[in-house]
């Protein structure tokens, strides 16, 4: 399994920014597709996930502001961040979690909100 992000950078608060994750080497429409984020000097937090039927739930922060989404026919999840703020500022990381509920994870994509 191979996950590649992509779609992060450096955003004023109040901009935009969408993330994806493109999948290799599975079923995609099989698998949970979630996204985290780690903070300098934080542990890694959960910020959205999308499962296999399309159910989502989203961290408490991104409520209303984040949204997340699957392609399966290209086998790519993404996070369409709005309303971004400097306590987003993190890396974003992909994750895969398959029907025995292992964890797949991508490289990380940084994204920098200036106030």
């Amino acid at each position: 399994v191979q996950l590649v992000e992509s779609g992060g950078g450096l955003v004023q608060a109040g901009g935009s920014l969408r993330l994806s994750c493109a999948a290799s080497g599975i079923i995609f429409s099989n698998v949970n597709m979630g996204w985290y984020r780690q903070a300098p000097g934080k542990q890694r937090e959960f910020v959205a996930v999308i499962t296999s039927g399309r159910s989502t739930s989203y961290a408490d922060s991104v409520k209303g502001r984040f949204f997340i989404s699957r392609d399966n026919v290209v086998s790519t999840a993404y996070l369409q961040m709005n309303n971004l703020k400097p306590e987003d500022t993190a890396v974003y990381y992909c994750n895969l979690r398959n029907h025995l509920s292992h964890d797949y994870w991508g490289q990380g994509t940084q994204v920098t909100v200036s106030s």
